[in-house]
């Protein structure tokens, strides 16, 4: 085991991070990655303590600090970034964005579109985006509201049967869009209708489970720590990966 030399080197809040992986390619040297939906520095030589990737953190959860690691070693690094598969260039910076070509099983053989009878729709209201639907109503006496990410509903084949039939839904893109109105516009729902359960459905990218934080801080907010609350995460072929 090499000595170890006091120098700077990144540190991670996981208590801040919020798996956004903006960090993830501002890390030339590819010492960190998302982990179980964390930031986490993969070893203490691949960093070389310069922090690119601190201006790209919206959640303040990476900082810089001078303690005893192992140095800094180019040739690990070379090794390590020579071992990855780079992905393409992504315009945004996220790695949620990444193209990739998924193989959907073939639909299976239908009568004649005219004798097809399509199942019934289980929206029971409109509209549904969260920053058109108005905070209180009938729509939130007593309901199972379900959050979704805008993404969930084209990845899920089973999406009125499975998550939306029963419940009042609002969509939302926490990738897009500021959050800030959401927790916002949440939190009065919550704190002024008789709410019986929250169900946040999100893709399993990091960058989609802004809507969790969203959802839980209006909770917070609200005083309304007593609903039920649900969070589940959809894969992007659409299978359910997670629920909590």
């Amino acid at each position: 085991m090499s000595e170890k030399v006091t120098r700077k080197i990144v540190k991670i809040d996981e208590d801040k991070c919020d798996g956004c992986g903006l960090c993830v390619p501002d890390c030339a040297e590819g010492a960190i990655k998302i982990i179980d939906g964390k930031a986490k520095l993969l070893a203490e030589n691949l960093c070389d303590g310069l922090g690119n990737c601190l201006g790209v953190c919206p959640r303040d959860a990476i900082t810089i600090e001078d303690r005893p690691a192992d140095e800094f070693d180019q040739a690990a690094v070379d090794a390590a970034t020579a071992a990855t598969v780079k992905p393409e260039p992504m315009a945004c910076g996220c790695p949620g964005t990444m193209a990739r070509a998924l193989s959907p099983k073939p639909a299976p053989s239908q009568p004649k579109p005219d004798a097809r009878v399509a199942p019934p729709s289980q929206l029971s209201h409109w509209p549904v985006q969260l920053t058109l639907v108005p905070p209180t109503g009938p729509r939130w006496d007593n309901a199972d509201i379900l959050i979704a990410a805008d993404c969930v509903a084209l990845a899920m084949p089973d999406f009125h049967e499975r998550l939306l039939a029963g419940r009042a839904v609002v969509i939302a893109c926490p990738k897009l869009d500021d959050i800030e109105p959401y927790v916002a516009k949440l939190t009065r729902i919550f704190a002024d209708n008789p709410i019986k359960s929250i169900t946040v459905a999100h893709m399993e990218v990091p960058c989609c489970t802004g809507i969790v934080m969203a959802a839980r801080t209006a909770v917070d907010h609200s005083g309304r720590t007593d609903i039920p609350f649900t969070d589940i995460t959809i894969g992007i072929d659409g299978r359910v990966l997670r629920e909590v």
